[in-house]
């Protein structure tokens, strides 16, 4: 999943180390923007619906935080 996930962020922002980074949110890396494509093609690939309340900084600073995000989602 993680291979999925990086493909899709590299294909949104290809100027960003995503694997290295561990602040996406808190140190500016992301905006708003990037957040409401990257949510849009998660959707898409991994058959979830990331709603509002799942929009925190937390689940989006690191691409692990993203992965267990998606996870949680499948899950439910």
């Amino acid at each position: 999943m993680i291979d999925s996930i990086l493909e899709i962020l590299e294909g949104i922002r290809p100027d960003v180390d995503f694997v290295n980074e561990k602040k996406l949110i808190d140190d500016g890396i992301l905006d708003s923007f990037d957040i409401i494509s990257i949510v849009g093609e998660f959707n898409e690939a991994f058959d979830v619906e990331i709603e509002v309340e799942d929009l925190e900084p937390y689940n989006f600073n690191t691409i692990e935080a993203m992965q267990e995000l998606i996870k949680k989602l499948q899950d439910e």
